[in-house]
């Protein structure tokens, strides 16, 4: 599965202190059932937006300043080339993006032999507003879910239990859930940190329990606590010992109780 050291692993729950890049061309072949991967969006260009009623900068961090088309589609192609690798032939990767970086994507993934199975739009039910007044308001992002482009070769999908989850009618490709909240982030904060209620369905849509999820660009580990949660195993990477603690800490207080 991985032949290098985890900074955390205790059960069903490991974290790499690692370049994603390195650590993806060691991991073995055909190993994971499910990716779902939130990469950089390239958004750190000094604007400005909205965060808890105060404006603040948007820039994130090194890891998201904007990057040529060719630089970004590059960096694109090549992570997802190796998620293609490690992914087991009927398993899955969900991507979220933005129109910053989604169009990308989809094309690096129909590139690299995936076939796109949905275009899931997540719909923010409380965005912040668009402070400039220039654009309607951000409040969608896009969530690509595709498999192998192999044929014969049947996919992971509990189409059933998504629709006992939808009152027994069959769940449409607009989920709309609330940004993050306050509650997900006492421990600390990711700047990009997705709600728990979006990665419990994403997970229990495309796998069963005891099965291996990768997330290449686990941030604070909304990916591994909600695959925690559900009986599923967890590999997450990050060169950031500040979002790994973080993700160490929301670890120990879902097995704490």
């Amino acid at each position: 599965m991985y032949p290098g050291k985890f900074y955390f692993e205790e059960s069903n729950f490991k974290l790499i202190d690692n370049d994603t890049f390195d650590t993806l061309r060691e991991m073995e072949e055909k190993s994971f059932d499910m990716i779902f991967a939130d990469p950089p969006y390239f958004l750190s260009s000094n604007g400005i937006t909205c965060s808890g009623g105060k404006m603040v900068s948007v820039n994130k961090g090194n890891w998201d300043k904007s990057l040529s088309i060719s630089e970004k589609h590059k960096f694109n192609r090549d992570w997802i080339k190796e998620c293609y690798r490690i992914l087991k032939d009927n398993g899955t990767i969900w991507i979220s993006g933005t129109l910053h970086n989604i169009y990308s994507i989809g094309m690096a993934l129909e590139e690299e032999g995936f076939k796109i199975i949905n275009n899931i739009t997540w719909q923010k039910t409380n965005p912040p507003p668009n402070l400039a007044c220039k654009t309607f308001t951000h409040s969608t992002e896009t969530i690509l879910w595709a498999r192998k482009d192999l044929p014969k070769v049947k996919y992971k999908f509990n189409y059933q239990l998504m629709k006992e989850l939808n009152d027994n009618k069959q769940m449409k490709d607009v989920w709309s859930t609330s940004l993050t909240k306050p509650s997900e982030k006492k421990n600390g904060k990711h700047p990009t940190q997705k709600p728990l209620e979006l990665l419990e369905r994403i997970i229990l849509a495309s796998t069963n329990e005891e099965d291996l999820i990768l997330d290449p660009f686990c941030g604070s580990s909304t990916t591994g606590i909600a695959a925690k949660k559900l009986n599923r195993n967890f590999i997450g990477i990050d060169n950031s010992k500040e979002y790994l603690d973080l993700s160490i800490k929301r670890f120990q207080e879902i097995v704490e109780g």
